[in-house]
Parts: structure tokens; C-alpha cells; sequence
């Protein structure tokens, strides 16, 4: 009777960062920005319009976050 030899396990991704992280051509992490979600009337229209555009990840995120999204 033989053993099937060890296979390495795959490593899954985080599938909630999988949604809300995406990588740029050049390889860095882009993000939604927060405070978008509720009580948008006491804030103005230049800075809810400001807050659709995506961001980067800083420098210091970036390794966690490409590892959550298994790149």
C-alpha cells in the first residue's frame, strides 16, 4: 500500500479584500475611499466628489494587503 507523496497546500486569499483591493499595471494596491457610506448631508459636494476617486495603499499596507490578495 503507497502513499500519495505531500502536495503543498494552496494559500487561499481573503476573499473580503479579494472585493475591495485592486492592483494597478505597475503593481501597486488601489482602494476605495471611506466616508462615503451615510450621513452625506452635512458634508459638501466637492469633498463627496472627492471621495469617489480611488486611492493608493500607503508604502506600509502594501505587503499585507498583496498578501491578503495572494499576489
Amino acid at each position: 500500500m503507497s502513499r500519495k507523496p505531500r502536495t503543498k497546500i494552496k494559500q487561499k486569499s481573503k476573499r473580503g479584500a479579494k472585493k475591495r483591493f485592486k492592483l494597478t499595471a505597475t503593481g501597486k494596491v488601489k482602494r476605495g475611499q471611506s466616508m462615503k457610506r451615510h450621513i452625506l448631508t452635512k458634508k459638501s459636494q466637492g469633498r463627496k466628489r472627492s471621495l469617489r476617486k480611488g486611492v493608493l495603499v500607503s508604502d506600509a499596507e502594501t505587503p499585507s494587503v498583496r498578501k491578503m490578495i495572494d499576489v
